[in-house]
């Protein structure tokens, strides 16, 4: 009997051994199957964030900078006021000065100052000291490769991304006290004080709904690089109002083509922060924030329209950093 109890005991603990290592093998076969399907909750991607309009921002930053307004014609602030204040009061001496020299310019049936440098003078004095009363002359970078082409008195083609008011006197900062052109929508001639100043100035004033006046800008601007007059232009077409780079136009390209004119890649940074969308004025200075950097000339000779769109556009993008650069290339 003693025999026949021990041969249960032991098959009782086999029994039970073998009940056990069946349930490890089924629990590790579990574990094999987890891990071969996850959850299907972490395969979800976690929904986008949206993306604030322009003018949902506009919101945002009137209602988190002190006493700023929101009003039909735009937003402004303290620091707004001020700038505007400011540019009104020197606007005023420019137009008095600008005035006067057409008066002098017309009377002498344009043979005086036929390349109308002085009213870009006068409007540079205005901008220079507007941005360094304001505390905004801009950071600019490389302006020694200019040097060489201006030794040279080659004119060229500056061209420059686009998401603010701002760029433009920025720009003119980085050419310096030479002659140069804007080439500009014709909307600007209706703006107090500036349009007047522009259009005896000599700046190439384009309307984007008129193709005749569009050929007249090409030949226009074709004629003043070939005069030795620089000519600055932002080939987006319109400000960014997201701050990234935009598709680029081919007339800027196709001016500089066609008078052998060499092209100056210009990266703007910043200076959608100093005046964001749907401010009247700056909203903040722009020392320490805006910044331009010059790229070495590109030639225009011996490539095509397009090749040497592709190589200006990739100049000004290796500038921008990485929240002005464009989504796609």
């Amino acid at each position: 009997q003693q025999h026949q109890r021990g041969r249960v005991v032991r098959s009782s603990r086999l029994h039970m051994s073998s009940v056990s290592v069946g349930l490890g093998d089924n629990a590790m076969s579990n574990n094999d199957s987890s891990n071969q399907h996850p959850d299907p909750n972490e395969l979800v991607s976690p929904p986008p964030t949206k993306t604030l309009s322009w003018k949902d921002k506009l919101d945002k930053e009137v209602s988190s900078r002190p006493f700023a307004v929101k009003t039909k014609l735009g937003a402004f602030n303290p620091f707004g006021l001020y700038y505007g204040m400011l540019s009104i009061f020197l606007g005023i001496i420019w137009y008095a000065a600008t005035m006067t020299y057409a008066l002098v310019y017309y009377l002498s049936r344009g043979k005086i100052d036929r390349n109308r440098r002085v009213p870009i003078f006068l409007g540079h004095v205005w901008g220079w000291i507007n941005l360094r009363l304001a505390r905004s002359y801009p950071v600019i970078e490389n302006r020694e490769v200019l040097d060489n082409l201006y030794n040279d008195n080659r004119a060229a083609m500056f061209v420059a991304n686009h998401n603010s008011w701002m760029d433009i006197p920025f720009l003119g900062a980085s050419i310096g006290w030479r002659n140069y052109k804007m080439v500009a929508k014709q909307e600007l001639t209706k703006v107090p004080i500036l349009g007047p100043c522009m259009t005896i100035a000599g700046h190439v004033l384009l309307s984007r709904k008129d193709r005749r006046s569009q050929l007249n800008t090409l030949k226009t601007g074709i004629d003043w690089l070939k005069r030795g007059v620089h000519l600055c232009t932002f080939p987006e077409g319109t400000r960014s109002k997201s701050g990234r780079l935009l598709k680029f136009k081919n007339g800027a390209f196709k001016m500089a083509y066609k008078a052998g004119a060499p092209i100056v890649p210009v990266s703007i940074v910043g200076s959608g922060i100093v005046m964001p969308p749907g401010w009247i004025f700056p909203v903040q200075p722009a020392r320490g924030v805006g910044k331009v950097i010059i790229h070495e000339p590109i030639e225009s000779t011996g490539k095509t329209e397009d090749e040497l769109a592709t190589q200006v556009r990739d100049a000004i993008i290796s500038g921008l950093p990485e929240e002005q650069r464009p989504l796609v290339a």
